[in-house]
């Protein structure tokens, strides 16, 4: 397990001790201030999350890594409770596979989690049944002119959704809320976490918030400055890189024919790795490793979308060049 796991940097590991706690019955180990979600990774438990991002300040909004802690009245969300000694920590119990079960419902219910990576081992495992909560709602046109405290209830018949229009107004990446669970990493990730444009905020309340700019204005007109950090951390898709996006639709999107090899970004002297994700020998998105100790998987907008002169073609060759 590397530092970041814990949320801890190694300088920080040489310094504390060690807390011991049971896990499903199995101790395990884990330095001092670490999380639940730490320790279960550690004694290879697998738990599911959304919301927890590696290089982010865990938000507690998915409640899908929810376990229980033997003596606590409720359960917690073990990506951000921290260990203590002598805890006993249950990941598999019917309470927790209620909850799991009961969250992930919801979710699919009201989302559209196609493009989230590892849903249908979760859907299975815990044996959820969304469409037990109605047929999904269709797409609604108004979610973006809804007014401050106003909601409709609806009369049970269907499932709401946060079913809407794909918003497509730069030539980077798309938004497509209808994919979209809340989980406030985007926001942080363009706030005070990472980059500090502020360009992206929770508007309405209830079901009826979504994430947006100010005044609901387009992203070229609003403070964003296109890193694609936000795309960086999204765990649904619902943000996606536009190349990626017209792949999709056109059905040629293809993860097992890509390729990952990670270099060093050469616009600047910072030093920022990049990871070119490569399909039929063009470049369809760049990430950044999350461990890498200058970016921590941000990027700026060259680095993330100023590739398109690697693979620019020549009119003479019939646009066959490389």
């Amino acid at each position: 397990m590397n530092a970041i796991d814990t949320g801890m940097t190694a300088e920080t590991h040489k310094a504390v001790q060690m807390v011991t706690i049971t896990v499903d019955g199995a101790p395990v180990s884990v330095p001092e201030g670490s999380t639940l979600l730490a320790a279960c990774n550690a004694a290879r438990k697998e738990t599911p999350t959304l919301c927890w991002g590696d290089t982010l300040t865990p938000k507690n909004a998915c409640r899908v890594c929810m376990v229980e802690v033997k003596g606590a009245r409720v359960l917690v969300p073990s990506c951000s409770r921290k260990v203590e000694p002598g805890m006993e920590v249950l990941t598999d119990s019917e309470r927790v596979r209620h909850s799991r079960r009961m969250v992930l419902e919801l979710l699919g219910s009201s989302v559209d989690l196609s493009t989230t990576p590892g849903i249908d081992g979760w859907m299975r495992r815990y044996e959820a049944d969304p469409e037990r909560h109605g047929a999904p709602a269709g797409e609604s046109l108004q979610r973006d002119v809804h007014q401050p405290g106003e909601h409709h209830l609806g009369d049970g018949s269907v499932a709401a959704t946060m079913a809407q229009p794909d918003k497509v107004d730069n030539d980077l990446f798309v938004r497509q809320y209808s994919k979209c669970i809340l989980c406030y990493k985007c926001v942080d990730a363009c706030g005070p976490q990472w980059q500090n444009s502020f360009a992206i905020q929770i508007a309405g309340r209830g079901f009826d918030s979504q994430i947006s700019t100010e005044f609901a204005v387009d992203l070229p007109d609003s403070a964003c400055v296109f890193c694609g950090n936000c795309v960086e951390v999204c765990p649904t898709g619902a943000l996606s890189f536009k190349s990626e996006y017209d792949m999709r639709a056109a059905d040629t999107w293809d993860e097992s024919r890509q390729t990952q090899t990670t270099t060093v970004c050469t616009y600047c002297g910072v030093g920022c790795n990049v990871t070119l994700h490569v399909q039929d020998n063009e470049i369809v998105k760049v990430t950044s490793p999350h461990d890498h100790s200058i970016g921590h998987g941000n990027l700026c907008i060259k680095g993330r979308f100023g590739f398109q002169h690697v693979q620019s073609r020549k009119k003479e060759d019939g646009g066959n060049g490389r």
